[in-house]
């Protein structure tokens, strides 16, 4: 098992624990074991009981299980716990907003054991007549409910970037034919894909079906496949698969037919003309050949939504976009100082060792305790090793920053005498998130106006499939940071994915820099800066106007620039 699975495996066991109400030192356990795990870089799968004993913080019995879930995939003490709960209470787990005790209360005294139940519960008030419950708790709870239904089938982007990548090579392979690809939704990089969509051209289409057969983890749907289509679903994740068969001089129709959005294909190429049409007419041998046969520049997949990137093409503006090569240093990022996996040495190191010439140290603020916030001499502490690490690790170079909260009024959670110590400050909201758009627009025009405020971090405070973010007025914050020349995050974690890329453009259009941050907790972390370029090339970020694409000279004038003003206004 891979190392997330064995995590979740764990924080299964925890939940089921806290769920039954067991021995409290047995939940410390385990919920240790869970933090301990979060810092192991290597596989656990490659480990044998003895390594895995010697590991910080696990000892024989955790090792055991680890060792025991990858031999099996589980452990008696999970099985006896999943064995003692129905089916539909573990399912309620995962509904954002309702812990384990609440959902022990709701199953033993009300009979409840489905996400269905617990919805008509709500509906019949049965939830906010609970002690120690409410209204309130009832209207999350039932938000909660509604909104993980409307996810269901529904995946992260980074979840299927490799399998889908994988699946193509498989097939390319054993069809021996290059004319496979992924299409639709992933092909444009959309953040939530619902389908996996792939076009195969092969030799013998009969051989297609044979092949997805070989695959455990696809499940096929003979009522929704036909001689030139193949549906199903990939179990582990439950999105949907879809493999369109097609003659190979009509590959590169398909594929482009089968990329764009409707808005875009739809899209008049000239005064009377739309590209579906071209593409009807006659069988093209490249993508190439499709947009300059219709007048204009190709236009690469990401962008291919029906927004602007037809005007741009026909106007020869297309945004040279950003690549992953671009980015010289990595901003926001956590150390064991707050809640973070590794040592501020070693996300330095590693960064280094990845190629980057800089690094942003963004550990959280004192008002987030529950995330070990640093207070003011923690602050001066972590400084003094920033000194001592720029000093042997020059050129490469360590900027002290600080995740600052950003309070309910709209101020940050430390006075102007600390602020003014950090090299930059990324200003994000991380409590009190059930805000109507009027107070969440000013709580973050507040931080805003902060002259220490340097980047705004993910902007709406979403996790994707998880919950919704607040909700701002785009326009207004965005015309804020372009006024007080704050820098936009885009939160490259792929739960965040935040600022939206739809409002990229807006963002440039205001002159507004962004930077593409991973809000990374761990080494691994790092490498979330992809899915932030991925979603920022949709957006059509360019390199000129991501701040972290800027080279260390730049940067660093930047910084010093921007606070040399800031202590000029608090004077």
């Amino acid at each position: 098992m891979k190392n997330k699975e064995i995590i979740r495996s764990f924080r299964l066991a925890v939940s089921l624990l806290e769920l039954h109400d067991e021995n409290p030192f047995k939940i410390r356990t385990y919920s240790n074991a869970v933090a301990n795990l979060e810092r192991v870089d290597v596989p656990l799968e490659s480990l044998q009981i003895s390594d895995l004993e010697h590991l910080e913080g696990i000892g024989k019995s955790i090792a055991s299980k680890i060792f025991e879930l990858n031999q099996t995939g589980s452990f008696p003490e999970l099985d006896a716990l999943l064995a003692a709960t129905p089916p539909g209470v573990v399912d309620m787990l995962r509904i954002k907003g309702i812990g384990p005790k609440k959902i022990r209360v709701i199953w033993k005294e009300l009979g409840v054991e489905t996400a269905e139940d617990l919805l008509q519960a709500c509906e019949n008030n049965q939830i906010a007549a609970l002690k120690g419950f409410g209204s309130k708790t009832q209207e999350t709870i039932k938000n909660g409910l509604l909104y993980s239904e409307s996810s269901k089938g529904k995946v992260h982007y980074a979840t299927v970037e490799k399998y889908s990548n994988e699946l193509v090579s498989f097939l390319q392979t054993n069809l021996q034919t290059n004319l496979v690809a992924v299409a639709g939704e992933v092909r444009r990089r959309l953040e939530i894909i619902e389908t996996m969509l792939f076009i195969a051209a092969p030799p013998d289409p009969l051989q297609v079906p044979v092949l997805l057969q070989q695959r455990p983890e696809l499940q096929f749907d003979e009522v929704k496949s036909g001689p030139f289509v193949w549906r199903g679903q990939e179990t582990q994740t439950g999105v949907r698969v879809e493999v369109k068969i097609v003659a190979a001089d009509s590959f590169y129709n398909a594929l482009f037919q089968y990329t764009g959005a409707a808005a875009h294909l739809n899209s008049l190429y000239n005064d009377t003309d739309c590209l579906l049409q071209l593409v009807n007419q006659q069988k093209f041998a490249s993508e190439e050949e499709i947009y300059q046969q219709a007048g204009l520049p190709y236009i690469q997949p990401e962008l291919r939504e029906g927004r602007q990137e037809i005007a741009w093409a026909r106007e020869n503006q297309l945004p040279d976009l950003i690549t992953d090569e671009d980015l010289q240093g990595i901003l926001h990022n956590h150390t064991t100082y707050s809640d973070g996996a590794h040592t501020l040495a070693t996300m330095a190191t590693y960064c280094r060792d990845q190629g980057y010439h800089y690094l942003g140290i963004c550990d959280h603020s004192k008002a987030a305790f529950y995330a070990n916030g640093l207070v003011e001499h923690r602050v001066k502490e972590q400084h003094r090793e920033i000194d001592e690490l720029n000093q042997k690790m020059s050129p490469f170079r360590i900027f002290k920053g600080i995740e600052a909260d950003i309070l309910a009024d709209g101020s940050l959670d430390y006075n102007d005498d600390v602020l003014r110590t950090f090299d930059f400050v990324v200003a994000s909201i991380h409590s009190n998130l059930k805000m109507e758009e009027k107070k969440a627009t000013e709580r973050l025009l507040g931080a805003i106006q902060n002259p220490f405020t340097t980047i705004l971090g993910h902007p709406t405070g979403r996790l994707l499939l998880q919950r919704e973010g607040y909700p701002i007025d785009y326009k207004t914050v965005i015309d804020a940071c372009a006024f007080y020349k704050v820098i936009v995050e885009i939160n490259a974690n792929p739960w965040r994915l935040d600022l939206d890329w739809r409002w990229v453009d807006y963002a440039l259009s205001q002159g507004v820099l962004l930077s593409i941050n991973p809000d990374a907790h761990s080494t691994g972390g790092y490498h979330d800066m992809h899915y932030g370029v991925q979603v920022a090339r949709k957006g059509g970020l360019t390199k000129e106007m991501t701040f972290n694409a800027w080279p260390l000279e730049k940067v660093t004038n930047y910084f010093e620039e921007r606070r040399i003003k800031a202590l000029a206004e608090v004077k």
